[in-house]
């Protein structure tokens, strides 16, 4: 047994925590860059009392998912405006802008230098720039998370910048700023969270550390996912998913996520549909594929048996069977507003442009055993 476990350097869980902000920033940080998502003035409370509290604030707003000439362009702002500290407030997205411009900051050459894939692929050898991450949905958990997801329009892809360096220095929850997001935004950024502690649980990559972790929150997501996407608010449910969030974020960092996120990143290069969505879309098909797999052709991996762990974990019984997560999971997806990736814009045609691409992404190298291309296949037909 050999692996490596890390995490942001403090994280600070709470109902409320945002409006104490000031406090947990560093104490010689003066200047702020402020990224948020689409629209800044949601947080007007935030922005107005670190004006109060002497902040200095440049607000960038990140319209949706990042790309390179976003990322490009938030960065020259950044070296513009030399801030002390840079704090991203917001999804997953404005998260991972942020993550990126902390890191560009302070190294020399461009996004492209840096880039898996489609750039040259150095390392970043200086440390970012202190960053803080307030996220507002519960999701990818990317407030714990050593990479940004980037776009790259041009090539029809999205590629990670990755550090460990790219840590968040403080990471600070709180399920507050969720109560307000509509019902459909909370269900496939629910189901996010709720995949990636399962897909790092079943990982290839699993250790015990992380295994606890994923665990944990697989046990929290399963029992608030359809309160926490209801049109009444439960804070209690919001609370729990925001927790299974960040289970998934510290789980996959130190673990790796496994078929539906090897899919939901190059589709995410393909179609114009939010990650969340496209993971939920590929959960009960991926699930069944691994679950069939296993069984046939490695009845003694592991991963079978946490398998059956899941299934009583979702079901309650600890007589179990792993297809009984199965039928869970199908019924979990039948009551949340989850639409097929046809319905998100995937044709047909594209199916083995899809299952290519897919079978060579970081994620996929994770899933629990490796999959024929017909059996990627299969899952995308079963997903459209």
């Amino acid at each position: 047994m050999q692996f490596a476990f890390a995490t942001s350097q403090s994280i600070h869980f709470g109902a409320g925590l945002a409006k104490e902000i000031s406090s947990l920033l560093p104490r010689a940080s003066r200047k702020l860059l402020l990224i948020t998502g689409s629209a800044p003035y949601r947080h007007k409370p935030i922005i107005e009392l670190l004006k109060e509290n002497g902040y200095e604030l440049e607000l960038y707003a990140v319209p949706g998912e990042p790309t390179i000439e976003l990322i490009n362009d938030a960065t020259r702002i950044a070296r513009d405006a030399k801030p002390d500290c840079i704090i991203a407030l917001g999804g997953g997205s404005a998260i991972d802008a942020g993550k990126a411009v902390a890191a560009l900051y302070r190294n020399e050459g461009e996004l492209m230098d840096y880039l898996e894939g489609v750039g040259k692929g150095r390392s970043l050898t200086q440390p970012s720039l202190p960053f803080m991450a307030l996220p507002t949905t519960a999701g990818t958990g990317a407030e714990v998370t050593r990479n940004s997801v980037i776009g790259v329009p041009s090539a029809g892809v999205k590629v990670s910048l990755r550090s460990v360096s790219m840590l968040p220095k403080c990471a600070v929850i709180d399920p507050e700023l969720t109560y307000d997001l509509p019902p459909e935004v909370a269900a496939f950024t629910g189901m996010d969270a709720f995949i990636q502690c399962l897909e790092a649980y079943l990982s290839n990559k699993a250790n015990p550390l992380s295994d606890g972790v994923a665990r944990e929150g697989i046990k929290l997501a399963a029992k608030s996912i359809r309160a926490a996407c209801g049109a009444t608010l439960d804070s209690q449910a919001k609370t729990d998913l925001c927790a299974a969030s960040l289970c998934g974020g510290i789980a996959l960092a130190n673990a790796k996520l496994g078929s539906v996120h090897g899919f939901a990143g190059p589709l995410g290069g393909m179609i114009e549909a939010p990650h969340g969505a496209i993971c939920a879309s590929l959960l009960v098909p991926c699930f069944k594929a691994n679950l069939n797999a296993l069984s046939t052709r490695s009845p003694d991996h592991p991963s079978l048996e946490k398998m059956r762990d899941v299934a009583t974990i979702l079901t309650g019984n600890p007589e179990a069977k792993a297809n009984y997560a199965l039928a869970w999971l199908t019924a979990l997806v039948s009551d949340l507003p989850i639409r097929s990736l046809g319905e998100l814009g995937l044709a047909s045609d594209r199916l083995e442009e899809a299952a290519q691409k897919s079978a060579q992404s970081s994620s996929m190298k994770g899933n629990p055993i490796e999959l024929t291309r017909f059996e990627l296949l299969e899952i995308l037909e079963s997903a459209i």
